[in-house]
């Protein structure tokens, strides 16, 4: 059987990085998917560190061809846009999915991420620098992202996150890719990060905030009579399959947001949550994205460490 990276399941994590690397000019794809694939978690019993390395499907394809699940792309307009032929004519050229009303969300595809979370900021530091120090020269860190919990398992907009997560006895089976498939024991990952506008939203009375999510503030118990662009109709599991979310907190005082944490074992789940939530299926736009703008996006896949060991050449 193989086996998953162990941080996509490990909870109650209280500090996360997200680093994203483009390889660097005159280097090879494949000398950075190994490179990555060799690293390692420190080894101690304290302060434990999580290290989940995911790459740009397109560069993981050749350099595990047989690990590559076929249907699997970047985040392209291809990839954002399973809708019809003539909602697909809105779109532009460009790799942003544009949805209705010229809402955007941004294609930001790299080659590379590395989520390390852990027990404490200076531990996932630490983590972090040497990781780059051991990429020097192969991979540019593009993008740094740091997240932290808020109020146990609330987001800022002050609602319980991830409220409709399969329990982690059951999470394996929903969005790891099955044993027999190319990219067994692997996962798809939609990193995304959204933020916030924080003062339309905190001008909202309770009630209305309660009306945009689709859930009661205080409990996260769903409505029974909430609206077509709740971000709960327009994101809902049932209807576009399921999903496992780590969705985080980042940023400062005066600039924050969420981070988007998805794994799937197939694409098509995320990436029509995405088209629902651009107005591209239903012509109403999901009502959270008038308070909040995602402002980088790409997919990846994170392989199973059987088949990092068998990159990195250190498979039994």
């Amino acid at each position: 059987m193989s086996l998953p990276q162990a941080g996509i399941f490990a909870l109650g994590t209280a500090s996360h990085a997200y680093l994203e690397f483009d390889v660097s000019a005159g280097r090879k794809g494949g000398e950075l998917v190994t490179a990555i694939s060799a690293l390692r978690e420190p080894r101690t019993t304290m302060g434990g560190v999580n290290l989940v390395a995911g790459f740009r499907p397109e560069l993981w394809r050749e350099a595990a061809p047989d690990d590559a699940p076929a249907e699997l792309v970047g985040f392209t307009t291809t990839a954002a846009s399973p809708w019809s032929s003539a909602m697909a004519a809105r779109a532009t050229s460009n790799e942003d999915l544009i949805g209705i009303d010229g809402f955007v969300m941004p294609a930001t595809q790299h080659d590379a991420v590395l989520w390390i979370s852990g027990s404490a900021y200076d531990v996932i530091f630490d983590v972090a620098r040497a990781a780059i120090a051991e990429l020097h020269g192969l991979a540019a860190v593009v993008e740094e992202t740091s997240s932290w919990p808020y109020r146990h398992d609330r987001d800022l907009t002050g609602f319980i996150d991830g409220t409709e997560n399969p329990d982690l006895v059951d999470a394996p089976d929903l969005v790891l890719v099955p044993e027999g498939n190319p990219g067994a024991g692997g996962t798809i990952l939609l990193l995304q990060k959204w933020a916030h506008d924080v003062a339309a939203w905190e001008s909202l009375p309770v009630t209305k905030q309660e009306q945009v999510i689709g859930r009661a503030k205080p409990d996260s118990v769903e409505l029974e009579d909430k609206a077509q662009d709740s971000h709960v109709t327009s994101t809902d599991q049932d209807t576009f399959g399921k999903i496992f979310r780590r969705n985080m907190p980042y940023g400062t005082v005066t600039d924050h947001g969420t981070m988007f944490v998805g794994f799937s074992s197939e694409q098509r789940p995320l990436s029509t949550m995405l088209a629902s939530m651009a107005g591209l299926t239903s012509g109403v736009r999901d009502a959270l994205t008038f308070y909040t703008r995602a402002v980088a996006g790409a997919y990846y896949f994170v392989p199973s460490t059987d088949w990092l060991r068998r990159v990195n050449g250190t498979a039994a």
